[in-house]
């Protein structure tokens, strides 16, 4: 008997993915959805028994999601596929009634294994896995290449969420990552928008590997330093503005760094990273970037706003890749994207 399987997702990179790791001896007829509303309705309309969730979705997220489907008592069976591995994300989702909770990108073979310890496929565990309905989502429009890039950011940004909620021992939200092509000239105004405080503190660290570089950037509202000082729980007695130094680097280090990590992985790269620079403190952003990236023409500015709502704090991670770096990513991608099929 043939299983509507339903694979949500705000991206199609993400569910193309999703689609090759699925079983070819496994009887199903799969559907896609790039938000939880849709995925509602289509559950409704009996073609998700076995539902594929993301978590970071616009219109409607994974955790909403979730809670319709346990609310109304909807008849599906969800499985949590995300960048966000967070425990805390993974205790929320299970005990709305996720059966499980697999992180991105996907493993095949854990795929199989965890389909079968819950009765829903028992076919080879090393079965191959198919490519037809990959297939039909494949296209490489620039809005395509753009999907890819954040999906890739997606994953690393949970990766990178995930050590700094083991660093400070709470909470970490996670947005959709902003993804723009931009002209180095238009970075400052860019950076602008996202960041409405006069004053700010930044740290940068340049990472470089395999004909890729590119540089990050850890933008601090001057006003959270000292809610971060409380949360990784320094030493009272040393003086405030050296406490905020440290509670500066220590999180851009761990940030930037799990972040990287992240993309070297899927890209099966190896960065060579700079120490970590403080490019200034308590100044406009045009003083903190305009001697970084000047001398790039086209500039791929992925922006992550990472926030600790329970604290107030919030602060943004910029990864700035020139267009040289850009190629290399989107070809790196598509060859890992082959070879997981």
């Amino acid at each position: 008997m043939t299983i509507p399987v339903l694979i949500c997702d705000d991206s199609g990179f993400a569910r193309r993915q999703m689609a090759r790791s699925i079983p070819d001896g496994w009887d199903v007829e799969i559907s896609f959805a790039e938000n939880g509303a849709e995925a509602i309705s289509m559950i409704k309309a009996g073609k998700g028994d076995v539902l594929f969730l993301d978590l970071n979705m616009p219109v409607m997220d994974g955790y909403e999601t979730m809670e319709v489907i346990r609310k109304q008592d909807l008849p599906c069976l969800v499985i949590v596929v995300s960048g966000d591995v967070q425990p805390e994300a993974r205790t929320r989702m299970k005990n709305m009634g996720a059966l499980e909770f697999i992180r991105k990108p996907i493993d095949n073979t854990k795929l199989t294994t965890i389909l079968a310890a819950y009765g829903i496929y028992n076919g080879d565990s090393e079965a191959s896995h198919r490519v037809e309905e990959a297939n039909k989502l494949k296209t490489h429009t620039l809005e395509d290449q753009l999907d890819a890039y954040r999906e890739m950011v997606n994953v690393a940004m949970g990766q990178a969420g995930e050590s700094l909620a083991q660093l400070l021992g709470t909470f970490i939200d996670l947005p959709i990552p902003n993804v723009n092509l931009l002209a180095s000239n238009e970075l400052s105004m860019a950076i602008a928008e996202i960041n409405h405080n006069e004053c700010v503190s930044a740290v940068s660290k340049g990472f470089v590997g395999s004909g890729i570089r590119g540089e990050a950037l850890v933008i601090f509202n001057d006003t959270n330093t000292q809610s971060m000082v409380e949360l990784l729980g320094y030493d009272a007695h040393d003086s405030i503005g050296s406490l905020d130094l440290e509670a500066l680097m220590d999180v851009s280090n761990i940030l930037i760094g799990a972040c990287l990590n992240g993309l070297a992985e899927q890209l099966n790269v190896s960065f060579n990273q700079t120490h970590p620079v403080l490019l200034g403190r308590h100044q406009g952003l045009d003083t903190l970037l305009s001697d970084n990236v000047k001398k790039w023409g086209q500039i791929m500015a992925v922006e992550i706003g990472y926030a600790i709502k329970a604290k107030g704090i919030a602060f943004d991670l910029l990864l700035l890749f020139p267009d040289d770096a850009m190629k290399q990513i989107y070809s790196r991608l598509m060859q890992e994207s082959r070879e997981i099929a």
